[in-house]
C-alpha cells in the first residue's frame, strides 16, 4: 500500500512525524507537507503562482519526505501527481481538535477531502494540544487501531478522526453542529498597534453520539463524511412546492 501523508501544521510538526511512524507499519509512506504552518487554511488551493517542492530538511524514518510552498490541499494534489499509485491519504496528526463546526475551516480535513476528490480514500487525524505537545507514543495504539479498521474497507471513504488526550475506547460519531457566540477580542501588540483575535464560545452542550461528545467522554471519535453538502430534505420540499401545474 502506498500511503501519502500531509497536514496543515507544516513539515516540522511532531504530529506528522507520529502519524508517519504508525503508517509505515501498513505500507510505503511518502510525506508531502507545507513548508510553513497553514492552520485553518480550509480548502484553499494556490492558483495565482506556481508551486514547488523540496526534500524535507528533517528525516522521517522509513519514509520519503518533501515540503511544498503551498496549502494542505496543494500538498495532496502534488503528492498524488508525483505518486500516481497512491492508495491512501492521511492528514495530521493535527495539533488541536477538528470537531463540529471547525470542520468547515480545517486545513487538516481539507487535505483529506482533496484526496477523496482525486479518488483516494482519506483519513484526517487530530488531537488536543496545549502548552505541552500531545503524548503521541501514548496515542500510537489508537491510531493503529483506526487504520486497521478503515484502510481495508472497500468504500472510497472520507473520515474525520479525533483523539482525546487519554483515550479509553473508540466510537462512530456524527458531526456536532452547535450554535456559538463568535466575537472579536481586541488587543495591543508590543509595538502599541491594535490587533484582533477571533474567538468563539459554544451556546449549546454537545449532543450524545456526536464527535464532540465522544472526546469529552474519552472516546476516539470516527466520523464518516461525504462531499455532497446538499440538504436533501429541504431540496425535496422546495422541488415539491415548485412543481408547475397546468391550468
Amino acid at each position: 500500500m502506498n500511503i501519502l501523508i500531509a497536514n496543515d501544521d507544516g513539515i516540522y510538526s511532531p504530529g506528522i512525524a507520529a502519524l508517519a511512524r504508525v503508517a509505515t507499519r501498513f505500507g510505503n509512506v511518502r510525506v508531502v507537507a507545507p513548508d510553513v504552518e497553514q492552520s485553518s487554511m480550509g480548502h484553499a488551493i494556490t492558483a495565482s503562482r506556481p508551486l514547488s517542492y523540496k526534500k524535507s530538511p528533517i528525516e522521517f524514518p522509513g519514509a520519503e519526505a518533501y515540503k511544498v510552498n503551498g496549502t494542505p490541499a496543494d500538498c495532496v494534489a502534488i503528492g498524488t501527481h508525483l505518486w500516481s499509485k497512491t492508495d491512501l491519504v492521511l492528514s495530521g496528526i493535527n495539533m488541536g481538535p477538528n470537531l463540529g463546526n471547525s470542520m468547515w475551516h480545517s486545513g487538516t480535513l481539507a487535505a483529506a477531502k482533496q484526496g477523496v476528490l482525486l479518488g483516494v480514500k482519506s483519513i484526517a487525524f487530530s488531537t488536543f494540544a496545549d502548552k505541552q505537545d500531545p503524548d503521541f507514543e501514548h496515542l500510537d495504539p489508537f491510531v493503529e487501531k483506526v487504520l486497521e479498521l478503515l484502510i481495508h474497507d472497500g468504500d472510497l471513504g472520507l473520515y474525520n478522526v479525533n483523539l482525546p488526550r487519554e483515550p479509553k475506547g473508540m466510537m462512530w460519531t456524527r458531526q456536532s453542529v452547535r450554535l456559538y457566540d463568535g466575537r472579536i477580542e481586541p488587543g495591543i501588540d508590543p509595538m502599541g498597534r491594535k490587533h484582533y483575535w477571533f474567538t468563539v464560545s459554544p451556546l449549546e452542550p454537545a449532543e450524545e453520539g456526536t464527535d464532540r461528545w465522544a472526546v469529552e467522554n474519552d472516546q476516539v471519535s470516527i466520523t464518516p463524511l461525504r462531499l455532497d453538502l446538499t440538504d436533501e430534505k429541504a431540496l425535496a420540499a422546495h422541488v415539491q412546492a415548485a412543481k408547475w401545474q397546468p391550468s
